[in-house]
């Protein structure tokens, strides 16, 4: 497993963002949207020396998982598992194309490095339950972390999970919510159905909360990681301010990018703005 320090992941991050807006322009289709803004997320656990994982042995029985629950996300699931070694960064080329494994929603095993078949939201939160208590009647002390969008926390089946998972004590559990405020419309998200206060819902679920005001910092998400492990008896989660299509400025802040790919034009641009 490759771990870096703080300061060298800049560096990483754009080309993760690079990749997102290339794979995305080749597609004419794809999510860069709430790709770019949980590039630092995944970052931070796969490069921060968070995630317990090696790309030579994918398949490891101890190793941790990442769930994504928002399975839309492909293009940076993607982007980290190739940066990792999972694979050959010229895959990325063949995302969305016929024949390839690089599907526009998640699915177990294509590729390797990817733990759960999904798209559909609201998912990934019961499904990490399900790894966790294996894991528990197994003997094994994996770690289970889910990333979740704020938009699928209006599924109820999340909250129905989040109080199973407080119940049975899966303190090997640490959710991410990626809080950029948008879903599918261009319109705040909490407009469609108002969060707030979302630290106070998952405690009176009773899980550990750690909020993270920038989930753009990398130091301190790696923290927030840390601090997660640490907490025994429940379940954790890391809520995570971030900014939709963080990095391109007529991306940031947005709705109109979930699910839209960029132009030659747009490409270009954006590609200037992040830089090498």
């Amino acid at each position: 497993m490759t771990v870096a320090s703080t300061p060298d992941l800049l560096p990483l991050t754009k080309r993760v963002r690079r990749h997102i807006l290339e794979m995305t322009h080749a597609a004419k289709s794809g999510h860069p949207g709430g790709s770019l803004s949980s590039v630092e997320i995944l970052t931070a656990l796969y490069f921060g020396g968070i995630l317990r994982h090696d790309p030579e042995r994918p398949n490891w029985p101890d190793r941790d998982r990442l769930i994504m629950s928002k399975g839309h996300a492909t293009p940076v699931v993607y982007a980290i598992l190739a940066e990792a070694g999972y694979f050959g960064v010229d895959a990325l080329k063949t995302f969305r194309q016929l024949g390839t494994q690089l599907q526009g929603h998640v699915v177990r095993g294509k590729p390797v490095g990817v733990e759960m078949s999904g798209g559909a939201l609201g998912l990934g939160l019961s499904f990490s339950n399900g790894l966790a208590l294996a894991h528990r009647l197994d003997g094994r002390d994996s770690r289970v972390y889910c990333l979740l969008g704020d938009g699928e926390l209006n599924e109820g089946q999340n909250w129905e999970a989040a109080m199973s998972a407080a119940h049975f004590h899966f303190d090997a559990i640490t959710a991410i919510v990626d809080r950029n405020g948008y879903q599918n419309d261009d319109i705040p998200g909490d407009e469609v159905m108002n969060l707030n206060p979302l630290p106070d819902k998952w405690r009176a679920f009773g899980w550990h909360v750690i909020e993270v005001d920038d989930g753009h910092d990398t130091a301190a998400l790696i923290e927030a990681y840390e601090e997660a492990k640490s907490v025994s008896g429940r379940p954790q989660v890391i809520i995570a301010q971030t900014q939709k299509g963080k990095g391109v400025s007529f991306m940031e802040g947005t709705g109109g990018w979930h699910g839209k790919a960029p132009s030659d034009d747009q490409l270009a641009q954006a590609l200037e703005e992040i830089g090498e």
